[in-house]
């Protein structure tokens, strides 16, 4: 397509965009005869990220900040070689880390413009490249090894005696310069040295600083240079930890994306693939958020990856790789082992703003006693250069040493994509074995593993969450993304509950397989680390609110077949005499509650209804409560509402002042306090604005007190009695909620809509209860977990705010408190203060 366009003169320092745009360069090359034998590269230098295309394939990713800015023609031109050629330069009008205006984080600049600032053909003097690298690397050597180390000062001698025998002007003294260095190079390390296992990396955000859409060209920029790479570097390996992505319809992930746009790139990869050089990691569809998604989202994520490694390449994944999410919920462990994974690669939690988490080779223990081998790349990074610097960084941070002799270490451009590079490669070849330096060899997840569970006998175990001391803003930042993600989980939990029933009745319902995968995979994509937690653009929300769009109409419309597949007899007009509303179940315990149906004037009519665990039942008449429930209005202003199990008081505000459970006459509001009280706290973070809340932010607190409209009945009572009131929050948001208390009912439910317009302001509500415990619960992926309620040590005020999924309780012998919500993650406990972030 670009090819046939009509394409007019270019030149450098020309400014192109603005931001997204895409701006496509025919480069047509004539090598001078001159240059026979030589190593010819064609350099290009932009601000934006570019792509070579030739013969109509992609051949190199080219982004400066990847050091990736020349593509190389000939490694020693030929006559038979053509010396005319057409190359043609794909221009992204973005950087690496997208566009931001004035910082990496801040919204991009939509009028941003990049610069070409070189377009050159070049000769390449690969004689001087790889004695400078000779020279960096025993410069650092005698840098950063000590004085007390006799290797440095042999590395340092040695440099010097380089460039006393080298002529920059004679190339024929550049031999000796260079043997001088391997004499060095080649002196070898005793048997126990540190083992480091290096292996090529690549982290791509399939959505972060750019939409989903530029992702797909990131991939084939990174792996196309890779694929290079490798083809002239048979002894690298690459691991690919990522394979969700890309807006195409129904077809998320990476590989498959470029399979159908870029299939001479995808041939390349599945033959590195076979030689087990390009290895595909991770065993989820994509490296999604480790906290936030429900326990069977978190199963899809492994179901759909080991699906896809499966039937791409023969084989599932045996290692867990997610290295960049913002903790890491303790069911995983029991998740991992029942999806055939007994290994874990992380290194977020080195981001750790208060305490240092204690070890980087360990076994991690789930909820249920399941473990899994885990390791922490002790240089504490995805993105590793191969300096001299990172090599003995990763020996001396490793806080497992005498344990373990064997190390991970990722190298590569990552996050924006990018990958490793050349003189990666080079750095390390020359400190593969070197005495002073720890062993580098390139190496597979499964050989780093391998060796790690041999050694493994005494290697410390951590029960329970890895939680990140950082980044807590993520369980509450976007509150339209944390909704979609709720509900379509339980939109897709119903159709599948009831389509399973429907097939179960009848063989002639179709079983909606293919279309219930499609909508998996979208809400799978939505759970990216940097979608579901916020943590990205304002495009990128945009596409993820119309995926939850997409997955809510599809959803109801395969429910709705169901139903009528499931339900046909039961929907016939003739078959009950009076009108009857058919109330359905999807979860497997019996329910009794009030539902709101539509009477036959059209209007909304309540009915107290018991339904069997995943079954139906018919309501006609509507069924009066043994105890309805009561609502009454004080003098003050106040209203009181009870239904015979719990008694409340509300206060013209709508705060409780009083909350009983009645046959046991406990109160659980403590005297002088108020719950549903609302809070507005300052949000300030030090930098990353849309990822943390800071622990002095409690510093801030202020209460919400501006009343809009006071306390009035809305609901008389019998079978509902409710309450509304509005206050104002902050300088321009309203806040409304209605009070519901229905009969035969053990809880208050409260439906609040926040019109928010609040600039760094954190708004909570607050239910101080008269329990006394030092731990509360939390839900979390098929269990719970149980998080201290003081701050006795570092370890506990870390965790003042935490996440959590429907539920949290506070709960001392006998009797208790729990706070539910149908759509926000953000909470704390402290104290006796339940608290849920909003």
């Amino acid at each position: 397509e670009a090819v046939v366009q009509e394409f007019g003169p270019a030149r450098v320092g020309e400014s192109l965009g603005p931001t997204w745009e895409t701006c496509w360069f025919k480069v047509e090359l004539s090598i001078p005869p001159a240059w026979a034998g030589r190593e010819v590269h064609f350099v290009w230098e932009s601000d934006g990220e570019g792509m070579v295309w030739r013969d109509a394939q992609p051949v190199q990713g080219l982004t400066k900040e990847g050091e990736k800015t020349s593509y190389i023609l000939t490694r020693s031109l030929k006559e038979s070689e053509p010396h005319s050629l057409t190359l043609y330069v794909e221009l992204a009008c973005n950087g690496l880390f997208g566009a931001g205006k004035g910082s990496m984080i801040a919204p991009p600049d939509p009028d941003r413009r990049v610069t070409l600032s070189r377009a050159e053909l070049v000769v390449f003097n690969r004689d001087v490249y790889e004695l400078l690298v000779d020279l960096e690397i025993l410069l650092d050597m005698a840098q950063l090894l000590g004085e007390e180390n006799q290797r440095s000062f042999q590395a340092l001698y040695t440099a010097n005696q380089m460039v006393n025998v080298c002529d920059v002007t004679d190339p024929s003294t550049f031999p000796a310069a260079r043997g001088l260095a391997a004499a060095i190079f080649s002196q070898r390390n005793g048997e126990s040295q540190h083992t480091i296992h290096a292996m090529g990396h690549c982290h791509i955000d399939s959505a972060w600083l750019w939409p989903y859409e530029e992702t797909i060209r990131k991939c084939a920029r990174s792996w196309v240079t890779v694929v290079h790479l490798m083809e002239h570097n048979p002894e690298l390996t690459f691991a690919c930890s990522q394979l969700g992505l890309t807006p195409v319809p129904w077809q998320a992930q990476q590989f498959q994306w470029v399979r159908s746009c870029y299939p001479g790139l995808y041939a390349r990869i599945q033959d590195f693939v076979a030689k087990g050089q390009f290895i595909p990691v991770g065993g989820t569809w994509v490296e999604m958020d480790g906290n936030l998604p429900s326990g069977e989202s978190m199963v899809r994520q492994f179901l759909q990856g080991q699906r896809f490694f499966q039937e791409q390449f023969g084989q599932i994944c045996s290692e867990f790789w997610l290295p960049d999410t913002f903790g890491y919920s303790a069911q995983l462990p029991q998740l991992m082992r029942g999806c055939g994974i007994q290994r874990f690669l992380t290194q977020k939690l080195s981001w750790n703003l208060v305490n240092s988490f204690p070890h980087h080779t360990f076994f991690w223990e789930g909820i249920d006693g399941s473990q899994v081998l885990t390791h922490f790349p002790p240089g504490d990074s995805y993105g590793m250069h191969g300096r001299v610097e990172e090599v003995l960084k990763t020996v001396k941070n490793n806080k497992d040493k005498g344990r373990v002799n064997h190390s991970a270490f990722l190298f590569g451009f990552g996050d924006g994509g990018g990958g490793p590079t050349q003189k990666m490669l080079d750095r390390m070849k020359r400190m593969s074995d070197t005495d002073g330096l720890p062993r580098v060899q390139i190496s597979t997840p499964d050989q780093l593993f391998s060796v790690l569970e041999k050694e493994s006998s005494q290697l410390c175990t951590w029960v329970g969450e890895l939680f990140l001391e950082l980044h807590n803003g993520t369980y509450t930042t976007q509150a339209q993304i944390k909704k979609g993600n709720r509900e379509c989980e339980r939109i897709l939990h119903d159709v599948e509950v009831l389509s399973s029933l429907a097939a179960a009745q009848d063989t002639g319902f179709q079983y909606p397989a293919s279309q219930l995968q499609q909508l998996w995979r979208l809400l799978l994509l939505n759970q990216f680390h940097d979608v579901l937690p916020g943590s990205c653009i304002q495009l990128v929300v945009e596409d993820a609110l119309q995926y939850y769009t997409e997955i809510r109409r599809a959803g109801a419309e395969l429910q709705e077949e169901a139903v009528q597949s499931l339900c046909r007899d039961l929907l016939q007009p003739k078959v009950w005499s009076t009108p009857s509303s058919l109330v359905l179940n999807t979860l497997s315990w019996e329910r009794t509650q009030v539902i709101s149906r539509p009477g036959p004037d059209g209007t909304e009519t309540l009915a107290l209804v018991t339904v069997p665990s995943m079954g139906y039942a018919l309501v006609q008449e509507p069924f009066v409560p043994p105890q309805p429930v009561t609502v009454s209005k004080q003098e003050d202003g106040s209203i009181t509402m009870e239904n015979g199990v719990i008694a409340v008081c509300l206060d013209t505000m709508g705060r409780l002042t009083s909350l009983q459970l009645l046959d046991s006459g406990r109160e659980s509001v403590p005297d002088g306090c108020y719950a549903n009280q609302f809070a507005l706290f300052d949000d300030v973070p030090l930098y990353w604005d849309a990822w943390d809340v800071m622990d002095y932010h409690l510093e801030t607190r202020k209460p919400v007190t501006t009343l809009l409209k006071p306390l009035e009945v809305t609901l008389a009572g019998g079978l509902r009695g409710s309450v509304r009131f509005s206050l104002q929050v902050g300088k321009s948001s309203t806040l409304t909620q209605e009070i519901i208390l229905d009969a035969a009912c053990p809880y208050l439910r409260f439906l609040t809509q926040v019109e928010w317009k609040e600039a760094h302001k954190f708004l909570k509500v607050e239910f101080p209860v008269q329990v006394r415990s030092t731990n509360a619960t939390y839900e979390i992926q098929f269990g719970h977990l149980q998080r201290p309620t003081h701050w006795n040590t570092s370890w506990d005020w870390a965790r003042f705010e935490v996440w959590a999924h429907k539920w949290l309780d506070l709960s001392e012998h006998g009797f208790g408190v729990a706070l539910l919500n149908d759509c926000k993650y953000g909470a704390s406990a402290h104290r006796n203060v339940l608290s849920l972030s909003l």
